[in-house]
């Protein structure tokens, strides 16, 4: 079979990972995996338009593609290459549903908008499908789609030699809520705490666009207070330089835009960070921790100021946390792999 996936891709940003990994998959189960747009376009994938012997599409929509807009996709070649039975659209961002608003963070802000999406998803196929266990509308059924890759995996060093205690890869957009709790649990014991580091755009330099319009409101953090409490705003780093920097740091907080919390999303993150040798502190609902990770996760989760021990003892004791993280692979190297993933995808397509 070959599958595929039309995806706008960035070298630092989104689901790059996951889609290498599901073309390894396909390749050591005799299946292909094609990611349709210009050639040349990311370097961590192979891109073609190539739509040759396609037997299904799989539209991945998330915030760094450019499917809303249609920008540059040839809709009359991909529509006419692949029935709509063998269709499938991944909602990653949560647009498929009716306007929400949570936090300050929404899908949409008018009703039109997310009818037009809603009618546009609608015209591709019946296949729709969301990264949650927990889907809104009747018609959208769970599939997790972001991978758990065993080849991710490195040792946790239960020790702290590292460059920073603490470590976050991830953009600034609606970030800042809950990052903000993890600043203020280390903040009443900064003095025993070393680096703490946020690599991406815009915890560091100033980026132009996140200063112009609704963009702003959504990726506002406060310098000021960084500096004044030494956390480091870092440059962002490729895709394939993720999992090597989560992992100069001993633990690394798991925060998610409020939209997804409130969605009950995995995203990217949810898999790699327990791979990426560093200790995973999880700022989410318990529900969803011990139905992602399992109940010894409940172990990682910190709240807020409040847990200021909490910090200091994932510091003085990291192999106990570090046993509870070699769960969560054991864990997810079955339910989350690339091949499992694959074959519940194949299974979809084929219905």
């Amino acid at each position: 079979m070959k599958i595929v996936f039309v995806y706008w891709g960035y070298e630092n940003a989104g689901s790059m990972l996951d889609l290498r990994g599901y073309t390894r998959a396909a390749k050591e189960m005799g299946h292909e995996v094609a990611v349709y747009g210009p050639p040349g376009w990311a370097s961590a994938l192979e891109y073609s338009k190539d739509l040759s012997g396609a037997d299904a599409l799989i539209f991945v929509v998330e915030w760094t593609t450019a499917l809303q807009s249609g920008d540059s996709v040839d809709w009359v070649r991909l529509l006419d290459a692949v029935p709509r039975e063998r269709r499938v659209v991944i909602d990653c961002d949560g647009h498929y549903n009716e306007p929400i608003w949570f936090m300050g963070d929404y899908n949409h802000r008018t009703m039109q908008l997310s009818a037009d999406w809603i009618a546009f998803c609608d015209s591709l196929t019946d296949k729709i499908f969301q990264p949650s266990y927990r889907p809104r509308r009747a018609n959208v059924r769970p599939f997790l789609f972001h991978i758990y890759d065993p080849a991710w995996e490195s040792p946790i060093v239960t020790d702290r030699k590292k460059p920073f205690d603490m470590i976050y890869v991830g953009h600034t957009k609606h970030r800042w809520r809950g990052m903000l709790k993890v600043f203020k649990a280390i903040e009443k014991v900064r003095d025993q705490v070393g680096r703490v580091g946020l690599v991406g755009e815009g915890w560091g330099d100033v980026v132009d666009w996140m200063e112009q319009g609704e963009a702003k409101a959504k990726h506002h953090i406060d310098r000021d207070y960084m500096a004044a409490h030494r956390f480091e705003g870092l440059p962002p780093v490729p895709v394939g330089e993720v999992a090597a920097t989560i992992e100069t740091g001993v633990f690394n907080p798991v925060v998610y835009r409020p939209l997804f919390e409130q969605l009950g999303f995995v995203t990217c993150r949810t898999f790699e960070t327990p791979a990426s040798g560093t200790i995973p502190l999880f700022l989410l609902e318990r529900e969803y921790v011990v139905q992602i990770f399992g109940e010894r996760a409940v172990e990682l989760m910190i709240a807020g100021e409040d847990d200021s021990d909490k910090i200091l003892d994932v510091l003085a004791r990291p192999g106990h946390y570090a046993d509870i993280v070699m769960d969560i692979r054991k864990d997810f190297r079955v339910r989350h792999s690339p091949d499992a993933r694959l074959r519940e995808l194949i299974g979809y397509i084929e219905e």
